[in-house]
Protein backbone atom coordinates (compact mmCIF):
# COMPACT_ATOMS: atom_id res chain seq x y z
CA UNK A 1 0.00 0.00 0.00
CA UNK A 2 3.01 2.41 0.86
CA UNK A 3 4.83 1.48 -2.48
CA UNK A 4 1.11 2.03 -4.34
CA UNK A 5 0.76 5.82 -2.66
CA UNK A 6 4.60 6.52 -4.12
CA UNK A 7 3.97 5.78 -7.52
CA UNK A 8 0.44 8.09 -7.28
CA UNK A 9 2.04 10.46 -6.08
CA UNK A 10 5.79 10.19 -9.00
CA UNK A 11 2.32 10.28 -11.84
CA UNK A 12 0.61 13.36 -9.50
CA UNK A 13 4.14 15.48 -9.44
CA UNK A 14 4.30 14.35 -13.50
CA UNK A 15 1.80 15.67 -14.35
CA UNK A 16 1.92 18.69 -12.69
CA UNK A 17 5.18 19.04 -14.23
CA UNK A 18 3.40 18.33 -17.65
CA UNK A 19 0.64 20.99 -16.85
CA UNK A 20 3.06 23.39 -16.25
CA UNK A 21 4.71 23.36 -19.54
CA UNK A 22 1.91 22.73 -21.67
CA UNK A 23 0.28 25.88 -19.97
CA UNK A 24 3.64 27.82 -20.67
CA UNK A 25 3.27 26.40 -24.20
CA UNK A 26 -0.16 28.01 -24.87
CA UNK A 27 0.45 31.33 -23.11
CA UNK A 28 3.56 32.41 -24.91
CA UNK A 29 2.58 31.23 -28.31
CA UNK A 30 -1.21 31.23 -29.37
CA UNK A 31 -2.50 34.71 -28.15
CA UNK A 32 -3.43 37.12 -30.46
CA UNK A 33 -2.55 40.71 -29.46
CA UNK A 34 -3.71 42.61 -32.37
CA UNK A 35 -7.70 41.19 -32.33
CA UNK A 36 -7.98 39.22 -29.55
CA UNK A 37 -8.79 35.61 -29.11
CA UNK A 38 -6.15 32.63 -29.58
CA UNK A 39 -4.93 30.87 -32.48
CA UNK A 40 -5.43 26.81 -31.83
CA UNK A 41 -3.35 25.86 -35.19
CA UNK A 42 0.05 25.99 -33.92
CA UNK A 43 2.76 23.71 -34.83
CA UNK A 44 5.21 22.05 -32.26
CA UNK A 45 7.37 24.65 -32.31
CA UNK A 46 4.31 27.30 -31.51
CA UNK A 47 4.68 28.71 -35.01
CA UNK A 48 0.71 29.18 -36.04
CA UNK A 49 0.04 27.78 -39.46
CA UNK A 50 -3.49 28.80 -39.70
CA UNK A 51 -5.12 31.84 -38.29
CA UNK A 52 -8.79 30.58 -38.29
CA UNK A 53 -10.42 30.68 -34.74
CA UNK A 54 -12.72 27.78 -34.36
CA UNK A 55 -15.58 29.13 -31.60
CA UNK A 56 -15.10 25.75 -29.71
CA UNK A 57 -11.59 26.18 -28.95
CA UNK A 58 -11.79 29.78 -28.06
CA UNK A 59 -13.81 28.59 -25.22
CA UNK A 60 -12.33 25.94 -24.43
CA UNK A 61 -9.23 28.04 -23.53
CA UNK A 62 -11.03 30.76 -21.75
CA UNK A 63 -12.96 27.63 -19.53
CA UNK A 64 -9.64 26.15 -19.29
CA UNK A 65 -7.57 29.38 -18.12
CA UNK A 66 -10.46 30.36 -15.75
CA UNK A 67 -10.49 26.64 -13.99
CA UNK A 68 -6.93 26.62 -13.29
CA UNK A 69 -6.88 30.30 -11.79
CA UNK A 70 -9.91 29.25 -9.77
CA UNK A 71 -8.77 25.44 -8.90
CA UNK A 72 -4.73 25.58 -8.58
CA UNK A 73 -3.04 28.21 -6.46
CA UNK A 74 -0.06 28.39 -8.51
CA UNK A 75 -1.99 29.40 -11.56
CA UNK A 76 -3.66 32.37 -9.51
CA UNK A 77 -2.25 34.72 -12.22
CA UNK A 78 -3.31 37.97 -13.49
CA UNK A 79 -1.93 37.23 -16.71
CA UNK A 80 -3.78 33.87 -16.65
CA UNK A 81 -7.23 36.14 -15.78
CA UNK A 82 -6.06 38.50 -18.42
CA UNK A 83 -5.85 36.69 -21.15
CA UNK A 84 -9.13 34.32 -20.25
CA UNK A 85 -10.97 37.55 -20.43
CA UNK A 86 -9.63 38.91 -23.68
CA UNK A 87 -10.33 35.81 -25.04
CA UNK A 88 -14.18 35.87 -23.74
CA UNK A 89 -14.45 39.47 -24.70
CA UNK A 90 -13.57 38.08 -27.99
CA UNK A 91 -16.25 35.74 -27.63
CA UNK A 92 -19.00 37.99 -26.85
CA UNK A 93 -18.23 40.05 -29.40
CA UNK A 94 -17.86 37.73 -32.39
CA UNK A 95 -19.03 33.97 -31.15
CA UNK A 96 -22.70 34.77 -32.23
CA UNK A 97 -23.72 34.87 -36.20
CA UNK A 98 -26.18 37.50 -36.21
CA UNK A 99 -27.35 39.00 -32.68
CA UNK A 100 -29.72 38.60 -30.68
CA UNK A 101 -29.67 35.44 -32.43
CA UNK A 102 -28.08 32.58 -30.43
CA UNK A 103 -26.53 30.76 -32.92
CA UNK A 104 -22.86 30.55 -32.85
CA UNK A 105 -20.46 30.45 -35.42
CA UNK A 106 -18.00 27.00 -36.04
CA UNK A 107 -14.94 29.27 -37.48
CA UNK A 108 -14.08 32.41 -37.25
CA UNK A 109 -11.63 35.01 -39.54
CA UNK A 110 -8.97 36.13 -37.34
CA UNK A 111 -10.48 39.28 -37.21
CA UNK A 112 -13.78 37.69 -35.88
CA UNK A 113 -16.21 37.19 -39.33
CA UNK A 114 -17.75 34.08 -39.58
CA UNK A 115 -16.67 31.65 -41.78
CA UNK A 116 -18.74 28.50 -41.41
CA UNK A 117 -21.81 27.50 -39.36
CA UNK A 118 -22.51 23.93 -37.95
CA UNK A 119 -25.70 22.79 -37.47
CA UNK A 120 -25.24 21.44 -33.77
CA UNK A 121 -25.28 22.52 -30.77
CA UNK A 122 -21.39 22.26 -29.82
CA UNK A 123 -20.05 25.69 -30.31
CA UNK A 124 -22.75 27.28 -27.98
CA UNK A 125 -21.76 24.50 -25.29
CA UNK A 126 -18.19 26.02 -25.31
CA UNK A 127 -19.86 28.85 -25.51
CA UNK A 128 -21.81 28.30 -21.87
CA UNK A 129 -18.47 26.64 -20.34
CA UNK A 130 -15.92 30.07 -20.91
CA UNK A 131 -18.98 32.42 -19.67
CA UNK A 132 -19.70 30.18 -16.83
CA UNK A 133 -16.36 30.25 -15.86
CA UNK A 134 -15.72 33.82 -16.26
CA UNK A 135 -18.51 34.76 -13.92
CA UNK A 136 -16.83 32.11 -11.24
CA UNK A 137 -13.64 34.04 -11.00
CA UNK A 138 -14.91 37.62 -11.91
CA UNK A 139 -18.21 37.59 -9.90
CA UNK A 140 -19.72 39.83 -12.97
CA UNK A 141 -22.79 38.14 -13.25
CA UNK A 142 -23.58 39.29 -17.39
CA UNK A 143 -20.96 36.56 -18.06
CA UNK A 144 -23.55 34.27 -15.86
CA UNK A 145 -26.71 35.60 -17.69
CA UNK A 146 -25.05 34.95 -21.05
CA UNK A 147 -24.28 31.34 -19.88
CA UNK A 148 -27.58 30.73 -18.85
CA UNK A 149 -29.73 32.20 -21.90
CA UNK A 150 -27.30 30.34 -24.43
CA UNK A 151 -28.13 27.07 -21.82
CA UNK A 152 -31.67 27.76 -21.99
CA UNK A 153 -31.43 27.99 -26.27
CA UNK A 154 -29.93 24.70 -26.45
CA UNK A 155 -32.24 22.95 -24.39
CA UNK A 156 -34.56 24.29 -26.47
CA UNK A 157 -33.23 23.18 -29.83
CA UNK A 158 -32.19 19.64 -28.51
CA UNK A 159 -35.56 19.17 -26.80
CA UNK A 160 -38.08 21.49 -28.65
CA UNK A 161 -37.40 22.48 -31.76
CA UNK A 162 -34.38 21.79 -33.86
CA UNK A 163 -35.24 24.02 -36.70
CA UNK A 164 -33.32 26.78 -35.06
CA UNK A 165 -29.94 25.29 -35.78
CA UNK A 166 -31.01 25.24 -39.70
CA UNK A 167 -30.72 21.23 -40.14
CA UNK A 168 -33.47 20.16 -42.63
CA UNK A 169 -35.29 17.58 -42.05
CA UNK A 170 -34.89 14.77 -44.98
CA UNK A 171 -37.41 11.99 -45.10
CA UNK A 172 -34.90 9.32 -45.89
CA UNK A 173 -32.27 10.48 -42.65
CA UNK A 174 -33.26 8.12 -39.33
CA UNK A 175 -34.70 9.60 -36.80
CA UNK A 176 -31.09 8.99 -34.58
CA UNK A 177 -29.44 9.83 -31.21
CA UNK A 178 -25.75 10.56 -31.11
CA UNK A 179 -24.27 10.40 -27.40
CA UNK A 180 -22.52 13.26 -27.84
CA UNK A 181 -25.35 15.34 -27.38
CA UNK A 182 -26.95 14.14 -23.70
CA UNK A 183 -23.38 14.05 -22.93
CA UNK A 184 -22.07 17.06 -23.47
CA UNK A 185 -25.74 18.92 -21.99
CA UNK A 186 -24.87 16.68 -18.86
CA UNK A 187 -21.30 18.24 -18.66
CA UNK A 188 -23.16 21.85 -18.65
CA UNK A 189 -25.52 20.67 -16.18
CA UNK A 190 -22.85 20.26 -13.49
CA UNK A 191 -21.06 23.07 -14.74
CA UNK A 192 -23.68 25.33 -14.22
CA UNK A 193 -25.21 23.71 -11.11
CA UNK A 194 -21.28 23.67 -9.08
CA UNK A 195 -21.84 25.19 -5.75
CA UNK A 196 -25.03 26.83 -7.29
CA UNK A 197 -28.36 25.21 -5.31
CA UNK A 198 -30.45 27.54 -7.59
CA UNK A 199 -28.35 26.61 -10.89
CA UNK A 200 -28.67 22.73 -9.60
CA UNK A 201 -32.40 22.54 -8.82
CA UNK A 202 -33.13 24.51 -12.63
CA UNK A 203 -31.90 21.63 -14.10
CA UNK A 204 -32.25 18.71 -12.03
CA UNK A 205 -34.94 17.00 -14.23
CA UNK A 206 -32.10 17.94 -17.50
CA UNK A 207 -29.43 16.14 -14.93
CA UNK A 208 -31.68 12.82 -14.77
CA UNK A 209 -32.68 13.15 -18.63
CA UNK A 210 -29.38 13.55 -19.89
CA UNK A 211 -28.00 10.13 -17.68
CA UNK A 212 -31.27 8.35 -19.14
CA UNK A 213 -30.36 9.12 -22.96
CA UNK A 214 -26.81 7.98 -22.83
CA UNK A 215 -27.41 4.70 -20.25
CA UNK A 216 -29.79 3.75 -23.60
CA UNK A 217 -26.72 3.55 -25.69
CA UNK A 218 -25.64 0.25 -23.81
CA UNK A 219 -26.89 -2.30 -26.16
CA UNK A 220 -27.03 -6.03 -26.77
CA UNK A 221 -27.68 -7.03 -23.88
CA UNK A 222 -25.35 -4.71 -22.12
CA UNK A 223 -22.34 -6.03 -24.47
CA UNK A 224 -21.40 -3.06 -25.94
CA UNK A 225 -21.55 0.85 -26.29
CA UNK A 226 -22.96 2.20 -29.21
CA UNK A 227 -22.35 6.02 -30.73
CA UNK A 228 -25.61 5.98 -32.35
CA UNK A 229 -29.62 4.51 -31.50
CA UNK A 230 -33.05 5.58 -32.59
CA UNK A 231 -34.70 7.86 -30.10
CA UNK A 232 -36.22 5.66 -28.46
CA UNK A 233 -32.99 3.42 -27.50
CA UNK A 234 -33.18 0.51 -29.85
CA UNK A 235 -30.07 -0.08 -32.08
CA UNK A 236 -29.93 1.40 -35.79
CA UNK A 237 -29.08 -0.60 -38.45
CA UNK A 238 -25.87 -0.38 -40.55
CA UNK A 239 -22.78 1.21 -40.26
CA UNK A 240 -24.06 4.08 -37.86
CA UNK A 241 -25.77 1.85 -35.63
CA UNK A 242 -22.29 -0.26 -35.48
CA UNK A 243 -20.46 3.01 -34.71
CA UNK A 244 -18.01 2.79 -31.76
CA UNK A 245 -16.26 5.37 -30.21
CA UNK A 246 -14.17 4.85 -27.21
CA UNK A 247 -12.76 7.92 -26.50
CA UNK A 248 -16.48 9.07 -25.97
CA UNK A 249 -17.82 6.15 -23.95
CA UNK A 250 -15.02 6.49 -21.65
CA UNK A 251 -15.68 10.48 -21.60
CA UNK A 252 -19.34 9.96 -20.90
CA UNK A 253 -18.28 7.52 -18.08
CA UNK A 254 -16.64 10.30 -16.08
CA UNK A 255 -19.69 12.63 -16.87
CA UNK A 256 -21.95 10.08 -15.21
CA UNK A 257 -19.65 9.11 -12.62
CA UNK A 258 -20.35 12.65 -11.37
CA UNK A 259 -23.91 12.36 -11.42
CA UNK A 260 -23.96 9.21 -9.60
CA UNK A 261 -21.79 10.92 -7.01
CA UNK A 262 -24.96 13.91 -7.15
CA UNK A 263 -27.49 11.78 -7.32
CA UNK A 264 -25.81 9.36 -3.89
CA UNK A 265 -26.29 6.19 -6.05
CA UNK A 266 -23.19 3.67 -5.40
CA UNK A 267 -25.74 1.21 -7.51
CA UNK A 268 -25.65 3.45 -10.78
CA UNK A 269 -21.75 4.10 -10.25
CA UNK A 270 -20.89 0.44 -10.08
CA UNK A 271 -23.28 -0.06 -13.24
CA UNK A 272 -20.92 3.27 -15.00
CA UNK A 273 -17.53 2.00 -13.75
CA UNK A 274 -18.68 -1.64 -15.72
CA UNK A 275 -20.47 -0.09 -18.91
CA UNK A 276 -18.70 2.78 -18.93
CA UNK A 277 -15.40 2.58 -18.43
CA UNK A 278 -14.24 -1.32 -18.33
CA UNK A 279 -16.51 -2.50 -21.26
CA UNK A 280 -15.07 0.44 -23.98
CA UNK A 281 -11.77 -0.01 -22.65
CA UNK A 282 -10.83 -3.57 -23.26
CA UNK A 283 -13.25 -2.99 -26.73
CA UNK A 284 -10.94 -0.27 -27.76
CA UNK A 285 -7.48 -0.86 -26.49
CA UNK A 286 -5.09 -2.23 -29.18
CA UNK A 287 -3.64 -5.87 -27.98
CA UNK A 288 -0.69 -5.49 -30.40
CA UNK A 289 0.59 -1.96 -30.17
CA UNK A 290 -1.15 -0.20 -27.03
CA UNK A 291 -3.56 2.83 -27.44
CA UNK A 292 -7.08 3.16 -28.48
CA UNK A 293 -8.67 2.84 -31.49
CA UNK A 294 -10.48 6.02 -32.84
CA UNK A 295 -13.19 4.00 -34.41
CA UNK A 296 -14.61 0.53 -34.06
CA UNK A 297 -17.13 -1.82 -35.37
CA UNK A 298 -19.30 -3.29 -32.98
CA UNK A 299 -19.38 -6.62 -35.31
CA UNK A 300 -15.38 -6.18 -36.11
CA UNK A 301 -16.49 -5.30 -39.66
CA UNK A 302 -14.14 -1.96 -41.42
CA UNK A 303 -15.79 1.27 -40.16
CA UNK A 304 -15.91 3.81 -42.79
CA UNK A 305 -14.39 6.80 -41.23
CA UNK A 306 -10.36 6.16 -42.46
CA UNK A 307 -8.95 7.31 -39.53
CA UNK A 308 -10.43 4.45 -37.63
CA UNK A 309 -7.12 3.06 -36.62
CA UNK A 310 -5.47 6.28 -35.62
CA UNK A 311 -4.68 7.10 -31.98
CA UNK A 312 -5.48 10.81 -30.51
CA UNK A 313 -4.77 12.15 -27.43
CA UNK A 314 -7.93 12.66 -26.13
CA UNK A 315 -9.27 9.55 -25.46
CA UNK A 316 -6.54 8.77 -23.76
CA UNK A 317 -6.78 11.95 -21.43
CA UNK A 318 -10.53 10.53 -21.50
CA UNK A 319 -9.61 7.34 -20.14
CA UNK A 320 -6.86 8.83 -17.65
CA UNK A 321 -9.43 11.05 -15.84
CA UNK A 322 -12.35 8.10 -15.94
CA UNK A 323 -10.07 5.83 -14.53
CA UNK A 324 -8.83 8.08 -11.83
CA UNK A 325 -12.14 9.15 -11.27
CA UNK A 326 -13.09 5.71 -10.79
CA UNK A 327 -10.87 4.91 -8.41
CA UNK A 328 -11.32 7.87 -6.29
CA UNK A 329 -14.90 7.03 -6.12
CA UNK A 330 -14.95 3.26 -5.71
CA UNK A 331 -11.26 2.28 -4.10
CA UNK A 332 -11.06 -0.52 -6.56
CA UNK A 333 -7.16 -1.07 -7.23
CA UNK A 334 -7.96 -2.55 -10.93
CA UNK A 335 -9.33 0.84 -12.25
CA UNK A 336 -5.53 2.46 -10.38
CA UNK A 337 -3.82 0.13 -12.59
CA UNK A 338 -5.19 0.84 -15.77
CA UNK A 339 -4.81 4.46 -15.29
CA UNK A 340 -1.05 3.75 -15.03
CA UNK A 341 -1.64 1.21 -18.43
CA UNK A 342 -3.10 4.54 -20.00
CA UNK A 343 -0.87 7.05 -18.85
CA UNK A 344 2.51 5.20 -19.46
CA UNK A 345 1.33 4.19 -23.17
CA UNK A 346 0.15 8.29 -23.64
CA UNK A 347 3.28 9.73 -21.83
CA UNK A 348 5.46 7.10 -23.96
CA UNK A 349 4.00 8.05 -27.40
CA UNK A 350 1.40 11.01 -27.12
CA UNK A 351 3.83 13.27 -25.15
CA UNK A 352 6.98 12.38 -26.71
CA UNK A 353 5.54 13.59 -29.72
CA UNK A 354 5.09 17.22 -28.10
CA UNK A 355 1.21 16.06 -27.74
CA UNK A 356 0.49 15.55 -31.47
CA UNK A 357 -3.20 15.61 -32.69
CA UNK A 358 -2.75 11.65 -33.62
CA UNK A 359 -0.25 9.01 -33.88
CA UNK A 360 -1.04 6.29 -36.45
CA UNK A 361 -1.59 2.67 -35.24
CA UNK A 362 1.94 1.70 -34.55
CA UNK A 363 1.99 4.97 -32.06
CA UNK A 364 4.37 7.58 -33.98
CA UNK A 365 3.25 11.26 -34.18
CA UNK A 366 1.15 12.18 -37.11
CA UNK A 367 2.43 15.47 -38.82
CA UNK A 368 3.84 18.60 -36.67
CA UNK A 369 0.38 19.62 -35.41
CA UNK A 370 0.02 20.32 -31.59
CA UNK A 371 -2.84 23.06 -31.66
CA UNK A 372 -5.83 22.05 -33.57
CA UNK A 373 -6.81 19.78 -30.85
CA UNK A 374 -4.24 20.97 -28.01
CA UNK A 375 -3.91 18.91 -24.97
CA UNK A 376 -4.53 22.10 -23.13
CA UNK A 377 -7.78 22.69 -25.61
CA UNK A 378 -10.90 20.10 -24.87
CA UNK A 379 -12.58 20.74 -20.91
CA UNK A 380 -14.61 18.26 -21.75
CA UNK A 381 -11.92 15.63 -22.94
CA UNK A 382 -9.00 16.26 -20.23
CA UNK A 383 -6.52 18.58 -20.01
CA UNK A 384 -3.52 17.60 -17.34
CA UNK A 385 -5.45 20.17 -14.71
CA UNK A 386 -8.35 17.70 -14.75
CA UNK A 387 -6.04 14.50 -14.12
CA UNK A 388 -4.62 16.01 -11.46
CA UNK A 389 -8.67 17.31 -10.02
CA UNK A 390 -9.53 13.67 -11.01
CA UNK A 391 -6.68 12.02 -8.45
CA UNK A 392 -7.44 14.18 -5.30
CA UNK A 393 -9.58 12.57 -3.73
Amino acid sequence: MEKEGETLQAWKERLGQELDRVVAFWMEHSHDQEHGGFFTCLGRNGKVYDDLKYVWLQGRQVWMYCRLYRKFERFRRPELLDSAKAGGEFLLRYARVAPPGKKCAFVLTRDGRPVKVQRTIFSECFYIMAMDELWRVTGEARYKSEAVEMMDQIVHWVRKDPSGLGRPWLSGAPASESMAVPMMLLNLVEQLGEADKEMASKYAELDDWCAQRILQHVQRDGQAVLENVSEDGKELPGCLGRHQNAGHALEAGWFLLRHATRKGDPELRAHIIDKFLLLPFRSGWDPDHGGLLYFQDVDGLCPTQLEWAMKLWWPHSEAMIAFLMGYSDSGDPALLHLFYQVAEYTFRQVSAASWSTALDGLGKGVGEIVGSHSSLGRPGAGFPGQWEEAGQG
